[in-house]
């Protein structure tokens, strides 16, 4: 299979995207979990699991990984991922903020 009959998911250059999203927000939670806190000094567990979901997809979509189950397939796809990715960050900068 050539680089030109692969969809754009399934290049490089989108699994470095996947990888380099997920990757410092991962570091984050596990270093320094308190820059995740609300202005009332709390945690959105709700929110966190949803974060978590996106770098997990961040993660088995950056190293290469494809599911063979449809299932798991739409579970863990990457754009899906890089919504909650985004969600990540906006909750970490906004936390950061307020």
């Amino acid at each position: 299979m050539t680089a030109e009959s692969r969809s754009w998911l399934q290049r490089g250059s989108s699994r470095a995207v996947s990888l380099l999203l997920a990757a410092p927000l991962a570091l984050v939670l596990l270093i320094h979990p308190a820059a995740m806190l609300d202005a009332e000094g709390r945690y959105s567990h709700g929110l966190l699991m949803l974060v978590m979901w996106g770098i997990c997809s961040g993660f088995i979509h950056g190293v290469g990984f494809d599911p063979y189950s449809r299932l798991w397939r739409s579970i863990f796809h990457p754009l899906g991922g890089w919504l909650l990715l985004g969600l990540g960050y906006a909750t970490l900068w906004r936390a950061r903020l307020g």
